[in-house]
């Protein structure tokens, strides 16, 4: 019994207190934990997709600078950029 009261005094201070009861019970303290245990996955989640978005777009830029630097391209690229500047409007 006193260590799961131990347990739970550590749970009530690692979860946000949220607006419930004036006097918390265990099950309360229960519920927040899990919601709080669900947000903190959805956000490491969003992180590891952010995260792999990222990375993926690295591996794109390099691939692209490598090849811009590669002494083939080089005539290529600097053909492209000019084409390129060729075919768009002037702004306004």
């Amino acid at each position: 019994r006193a260590q799961l009261r131990r347990c739970l005094e550590r749970l009530k201070q690692q979860v946000p207190v949220g607006a419930g009861p004036a006097r918390p019970t265990t099950l309360s303290l229960l519920h927040r934990a899990r919601l709080h245990i669900q947000k903190l996955e959805e956000q490491e989640l969003r992180a590891q997709r952010a995260k792999d978005q990222l990375r993926h777009r690295q591996r794109s830029l390099q691939r692209r600078l490598e090849w811009l630097l590669s002494p083939a391209s080089g005539e290529r690229a600097r053909s492209d950029s000019l084409d390129s500047s060729q075919l768009s409007e002037p702004s306004e």
